[in-house]
């Protein structure tokens, strides 16, 4: 009827709506990574565990979902899932709510117009030094606030007690949990999205239309991300208080490592598009007219007998189908085959979504980007390609008609390719920003001399400094100082931005040099590499994806038809639990340890990483995303053999089922004749009777 058509469509649109509201704030939040990181002050392997946070709340109710849902009204479900992203979006953008304004450390007095201001590097006595709040050492933070504090200078040893009044308001509970509770909320409220709008589609949809309005379902779903970088690069840009400060007064720029963007604002957008996307499920009915053929073949499959084990009847008990589930999982995983493509699939995930989720620092750490254009990149260029090559891999397939040991070496060979043209990053290097006490020595030596206290030498042992401050200055030699105070500036003029150090003893031999506020920016080999770097980046995700569509159909036609459900549930289940949920920890911790200078927190800890050493941290990111590709190639040898023996075997069983058939209906063919020739033969003696009645 018109009514059912029109319902059905309107659960389409909206189905797609949704599946563009959770692929869009799923990509902000990989967009927002290092925002988030400077603006609570946490190191990379947290933002893992956040962004594996999402999978764990998945998790949680997945079972559920999938057992119940279907027994309930799906689309009022899929409303309230709706209703859940947009609650945990809007959880996470909490804290920049109820928490203070940013702040970061700063030597340069903020729009206040005066020639001659402060000394950054003060000199005299100990009074002085505790007038300006500067500690040689920074306070030791998260401890009493009236500790007395000792510090060195010249030989001597001064005793002060200092009150730190900057933490009294602090609360015990960091700020991130919100951002992680959040996203759990997040990953609970996608769950019915996928399995129950599909299987909503596949009840109510022809048979020969199933597929296509899947296809376009999931092609709404790509263009999610693509929107969802787009809206980080532009909230990177705006300033995290913006309508709070006067935009004046901020002294440091989108390409430093203090800047932290609006990305809240982003959260908020996400979550009010979430929420839209609830509102039309609220009004479709529970189920539509089916179609006649649809229902006739749905009523043909049940009155078969050899399918009643496949689709057991709906008042078969929960307990016979709990017995069923064991013994059937067991044969599953009795599954050489399907073993080793799920631990293939789950080795090349980990690196996918390892690579996937710090590929944007990535770039604004090596290539010295920002965290907006990064994120521009990445939903223009990257994104687009990794669509592109779905989709063309599917188109290949049909158009190929690739059996399952061609679509296995076809998805083989383009990840080989891949692999191997990523390969070509490595050499892609750049050389490290210079900074004076971190990545060069003082007298501008090459080598990575940063520990504790080499930041401090002769050139500064007048000043009373902290080495735990990031307050980057640019010298006229085109080396970075970690802080005026550390590069032995005594006088600054201006204000903001514009804010000039002069008469630094630690720039130039006479130390008669000056200096500008953020670090030097570098014209180098980088800056012409970078092109390279994305066009190739650009090739290696669309040939990669070209095997994406490909190696998923191996999964479905390994598997026999009654244990293809079970098959395409555990590995959702194995891939989520195994790569999800890790990746992003494991990832962000090895990439802490590349970090060459910390940031502190204000009342203690370790903060966000302020510079990495750039060699290092190319090493351990992709030295690792391509140790475990390397690894799963390894695994797939023995996974093409027992697949080349599982295809022989089945193909004998079809030539001796073939025959067993033929024989069978030669049989059926003889007997037939049998009969047929019985009944001649009766029906010839009945007429020789018939005749000599006549006769006589």
């Amino acid at each position: 009827t018109t009514v059912n058509e029109a319902c059905f469509k309107m659960f389409l649109v909206a189905l797609s709506f949704a599946y563009f509201a959770k692929a869009l704030s799923g990509s902000y939040m990989k967009s927002t990574i290092t925002q988030l990181e400077r603006r609570f002050d946490i190191p990379s392997y947290l933002i893992g565990v956040i962004d594996g946070s999402f999978e764990i709340g998945n998790l949680l109710v997945i079972a559920f979902v999938s057992y119940f849902g279907a027994k309930l009204h799906r689309p009022k479900i899929i409303g309230v899932g709706c209703v859940l992203m947009s609650i945990g979006t809007f959880i996470i953008a909490l804290p920049h709510f109820i928490t203070g304004r940013y702040e970061f450390e700063t030597s340069v007095r903020r729009g206040e117009n005066s020639t001659q201001n402060q000394a950054p590097c003060p000199v005299g006595s100990p009074a002085d030094l505790t007038q300006s709040g500067k500690l040689p050492d920074g306070p030791v933070r998260g401890e009493r606030l009236d500790k007395a504090i000792t510090y060195t200078q010249k030989g001597t040893k001064f005793t002060e007690s200092h009150c730190f009044s900057g933490c009294e308001g602090e609360s015990n509970l960091s700020m991130w949990i919100y951002v992680l509770l959040g996203n759990v909320l997040r990953g609970i409220g996608e769950t019915p999205v996928q399995p129950l709008g599909i299987s909503y589609i596949d009840d109510f949809a022809t048979e020969e239309n199933a597929a296509l309005y899947v296809g376009c379902v999931q092609t709404i779903s790509v263009v999610g991300p693509v929107f969802g970088y787009l809206l980080g690069s532009l909230c990177a840009k705006i300033y995290v208080d913006i309508g709070f400060v006067s935009m004046d007064s901020i002294t440091i720029t989108p390409a430093d490592a203090r800047w932290v963007g609006a990305w809240w604002l982003g959260y908020l957008i996400a979550g009010v598009i979430t929420l839209l996307s609830a509102i039309p499920f609220w009004f479709l009915p529970r189920s539509l007219l089916k179609d006649p053929e649809k229902s006739t073949a749905e009523e043909k499959r049940k009155e078969t007998p050899l399918l009643k084990n496949n689709y057991p009847e709906e008042d078969s008990s929960f307990i016979e189908m709990a017995k069923e589930f064991l013994p059937t999982l067991r044969t599953l995983l009795g599954h050489q085959v399907y073993l080793i493509y799920l631990c293939v699939t789950i080795i090349q995930l980990n690196s996918l979504i390892g690579m996937v989720t710090y590929k944007p620092k990535y770039i604004e750490q090596h290539f010295r980007q920002s965290a907006s254009k990064a994120n521009f990149l990445m939903g223009v260029i990257n994104i687009p390609a990794v669509a592109l090559g779905i989709f063309s891999g599917g188109l290949l397939m049909k158009k190929m008609k690739l059996n399952i040991m061609e679509a296995a070496k076809f998805a083989f060979g383009t990840s080989l390719i891949g692999y191997f043209l990523s390969l070509i990053f490595f050499a892609m290097s750049c050389d490290n920003a210079k900074v004076a006490g971190v990545t060069v020595s003082y007298n501008s030596m090459e080598t990575i001399s940063y520990d504790k206290h080499s930041v401090f030498t002769g050139c500064n042992s007048d000043c009373f400094c902290s080495a735990s401050d990031w307050d980057p200055i640019c010298g006229d030699n085109g080396i970075t100082y970690v802080s005026p105070c550390l590069a032995g500036c005594t006088s600054s003029a201006g204000s903001g931005k514009n804010t000039v150090f002069s008469n630094c003893s630690c720039i130039g031999a006479a130390g008669n040099f000056t200096a500008s506020t953020g670090q030097c920016h570098h014209t180098d080999d980088c800056d012409r590499m970078f092109p390279y770097f994305l066009a190739l980046s650009v090739i290696t995700s669309f040939i990669i994806s070209l095997g994406g569509t490909p190696g998923y159909m191996i999964l479905i036609r390994c598997i026999k038809p009654e244990l293809k459900s079970l098959a395409l549930g555990f590995h959702a289940l194995a891939t989520r639990t195994l790569a999800g949920i890790p990746a992003p920890i494991y990832f962000g911790a090895i990439i802490d340890t590349t970090c060459l200078k910390w940031g502190q927190k204000r009342c203690g800890g370790i903060g966000a990483c302020r510079i990495y050493n750039t060699t290092a941290y190319r090493v351990a990111y992709l030295g690792l995303t391509l140790s475990l590709r390397t690894i799963s190639f390894i695994i797939c040898i023995p996974g093409f053999i027992l697949l080349s023996h599982q295809l022989k075997k089945e193909e004998r069983n079809g030539i001796h089922g073939a025959l067993a058939n033929r024989g069978a209906e030669l049989e059926a063919l003889r007997k037939d004749d049998f009969v047929i020739s019985n009944l001649d033969h009766s029906q010839q003696t009945s007429d020789n009777i018939i005749d000599r009645e006549t006769q006589l």
